[in-house]
């Protein structure tokens, strides 16, 4: 008669007296993590349950049993496999068939590896561990000597998730987008060039904020930015209320040809930053605080004013620092019509900067990118990590209902 503990073992996916044994000599953690240790076994012993259960189910009858004619498929021993797991490497029997038409779910014909240990892959690769220091972090911790060809192959798989993040469909409008870019070297036909990331950040009708999208070109300029906004468009984007841009030149112009009814915001850190190049570092405090009067006025009318006494002030000292503002203040005064809650939100491009940021935080370590695809692979990989953090605009009712107040029916109830 079988006692309880070999009644309760059947149920069991691995051996219970095996893992018993291995467990009586467990003296400290790395006794229960190490190669051949009965976390190992346990794995083991479930996954190989798992391919037998899809095997009984692809035969159409269990093991032990003669099959139903002489025609049928049947079992044909086994194929060793080496699992990577996050407990390190795992050996386990994969059951055949006779035909070979079984293709196990539990793990991929030809898989050598589970999704969990990917993820670890592909995170470090994500916060800018290069191939080689993902090579010796998964030597130093779990033991698993993974050749830099894996890695790059894993991290490889990535790409098929950009085409489809790139390509996805978008919402039908945006409150406000944020348009800029940032600069990064790629290795091409054996020399280093400098290419343009384009990203796009937008605020949706329901105060919802996301990268739509990150697209890369040999060089910032308005006539690629039309690329990138024609591409919007044919992903649905109808209609974008306020976008936000540098300085650039001819980028408002791009915007409008794509966008007529959209009302664009110069960013005012920018302006300021270019009118400082072009004035001595002597005067440049008592300009930003003369200045300070103009793009923190209460009120359009105020500011105009304060423009006016601006330019008779600094006429001769700072000429060409006045300029830019008289020549760009119909796009630079933009957010005087709105409340301060929106002034907040749209005078400056600091939301995609910041977005910016993150990504440099996770490319500092990289001189160059051996390609473009590792360059893309990187900033996505960095895009969805940074998702987490993208927050739902705060008093977003307020906002939207002072939008309505300007924009009327281009905002849908």
């Amino acid at each position: 008669m079988e006692t309880k503990q070999e009644l309760a073992s059947k149920d069991l996916p691995f051996d219970l007296e095996k893992v018993q044994e291995l467990f009586r000599g467990v003296k400290t953690l790395d006794d229960i993590t190490k190669p051949g240790g009965f976390l190992q076994e346990i794995m083991k012993g479930t996954v190989e349950k798992l391919l037998k259960a899809e095997m009984e189910h692809h035969l159409g009858y269990p093991e032990n049993e003669k099959a139903p004619t002489r025609r049928s498929n049947t079992r044909n021993g086994y194929t060793k496999k080496s699992l990577k797991t996050s407990q390190g490497e795992v050996d386990i029997d994969v059951p055949r068939d006779r035909k070979s038409e079984f293709e196990p779910q539990a793990i991929e014909r030809f898989e050598s590896r589970d999704r969990g240990f990917e993820d670890k892959i592909i995170g470090m690769y994500s916060r800018g561990m290069s191939v080689r220091d993902i090579q010796s972090q998964l030597e130093d911790f779990y033991g698993v000597a993974v050749s830099p060809a894996l890695i790059s192959k894993i991290t490889d798989n990535v790409l098929d998730g950009i085409i489809a993040w790139q390509s996805r469909p978008l919402e039908d409008a945006y409150a406000v987008v944020f348009l800029d870019a940032i600069h990064y070297k790629v290795r091409t036909d054996g020399k280093v060039q400098s290419k343009a990331a384009y990203t796009v950040l937008g605020v949706d009708l329901n105060g919802d904020v996301d990268v739509l999208g990150i697209w890369l070109s040999e060089n910032e300029g308005a006539h690629f930015w039309m690329t990138v906004l024609t591409d919007l468009k044919k992903r649905g984007v109808n209609d974008i209320l306020i976008a936000c841009v540098d300085g650039l030149k001819g980028f408002p112009e791009a915007i409008e040809s794509v966008f007529p009814k959209t009302e664009v915001q110069l960013c005012i850190v920018h302006q300021i930053r270019s009118s400082l190049r072009y004035l001595a570092s002597k005067y440049q405090k008592e300009f930003l605080q003369d200045l300070k009067t103009v793009y923190r006025a209460p009120s359009l009318e105020i500011a105009e004013t304060a423009l006016i006494a601006l330019e008779e002030k600094w006429a001769t000292r700072a000429a060409v620092s006045v300029r830019g503002w008289r020549d760009n203040w119909a796009r630079l005064s933009t957010f005087f019509q709105f409340p301060e809650e929106i002034r907040k939100m749209i005078y400056t491009t600091n939301a995609v900067e910041a977005v910016h940021r993150q990504f440099r935080k996770v490319t500092k370590s990289k001189g160059s990118f051996p390609t473009d695809e590792a360059l893309k692979k990187m900033l996505y990989l960095a895009t969805i990590d940074l998702k987490r953090s993208l927050r739902h605009k705060r008093d977003w009712p307020v906002i939207l209902g002072q939008l309505k107040n300007v924009y009327g029916d281009r905002i849908r109830n």
